[in-house]
């Protein structure tokens, strides 16, 4: 049987960000510093640093500015926030972030849950900042949250997400992000949303983003590399989760999703063993033992 399979992928690290948001142990300014420079040192180019929301939302990433401008900066790498609004906006200018991340859900009830928003509201947020990035001269990436299934709202209708995604497109964003936030996706459903998506919203890079409440991530990582899909999010260790769903599990390991890529011959240009002391970092971080299966299991050598 013939597969088509990208020849590489870009892998986006979120751990820091998606990662460490949910951890129920404060993680240091100085160990959050650590961690990303640590991150920069595997060949991953492309790191999400923390979000730029409200420190009572979020008390996790209460010190965005200084782990920003803390980090050591390498060459190649592109630094990365959330911003859930234009205050959230300024913050991250002032910090010279290269890339803005901006979400919003396809779910009307969760999105109400996670940001007090309608979706309408969120994206006339969005338009707002979309405004002043040419000046800025900063990318914008959309994540669209809840693309496939939610908890609240069942099943999510796939012309929904066209519509918030063509709305970002319009906006300026450069990348469009769809996310199994409850990891609630199956591989059937995750080949039928991107085989449609792909098609209907041409001219923009498409990512996927998974979380592994039911351990079908990397099922649905394959069903979505078949869909042409070359963007993948990962968090170091299968670290995540989301504050409003406390059943969702945490993110698809970085780790993992490395080692799939390789086994396959699918390039990501990272270097797994230096991946893996990052791992091990981690799980000193966040005191307890991290999910991803390279982070329990040695890797069999043949």
């Amino acid at each position: 049987m013939d597969i088509k399979l990208p020849q590489s992928v870009t892998i986006v690290e979120v751990g820091p960000r998606d990662g460490l948001q949910n951890e129920g142990i404060e993680v240091s300014t100085d160990q959050k510093v650590e961690l990303v420079n640590c991150l920069s040192q595997t060949g991953l180019t492309r790191i999400e640093v923390t979000s730029f929301t409200h420190p009572s939302w979020i008390p996790q990433l209460k010190d965005a500015e200084s782990v920003m401008n803390q980090v050591h900066r390498e060459e190649g790498v592109s630094y990365s926030a959330l911003v859930p609004n234009k205050r959230g906006y300024e913050r991250a200018m002032e910090c010279q972030v290269d890339e803005l991340v901006l979400l919003v859900s396809a779910s009307e009830t969760h999105n109400l849950r996670n940001v007090n928003r309608a979706i309408s509201e969120s994206l006339k947020d969005i338009e707002e900042i979309s405004l002043d990035v040419p000046k800025d001269r900063v990318r914008m990436r959309g994540v669209i949250a809840m693309a496939f299934e939610c908890p609240f709202d069942g099943k999510i209708s796939i012309d929904r997400v066209i519509d918030i995604g063509k709305e970002l497109k319009r906006m300026g964003a450069y990348e469009m992000a769809l996310a199994d936030t409850a990891g609630l996706a199956n591989p059937a459903r995750v080949f039928e949303v991107f085989s449609i998506v792909t098609h209907e919203l041409s001219g923009i890079s498409l990512a996927a983003h998974f979380h592994n409440t039911y351990g079908f991530g990397m099922a649905n990582v394959f069903a979505s590399l078949q869909c042409g899909v070359s963007v993948f999010d990962g968090s170091i260790g299968g670290l995540g989760g989301c504050p409003y769903i406390p059943e969702a599990s945490g993110n698809i390991a970085t780790e993992d999703l490395v080692y799939m890529m390789e086994t396959m011959g699918i390039e990501t240009g990272i270097e797994l063993d230096s991946l893996l002391e990052c791992s091990k970092l981690t799980e000193g971080l966040v005191q307890k033992p991290l999910t991803s299966y390279l982070s329990k299991q040695k890797r069999i050598k043949y």
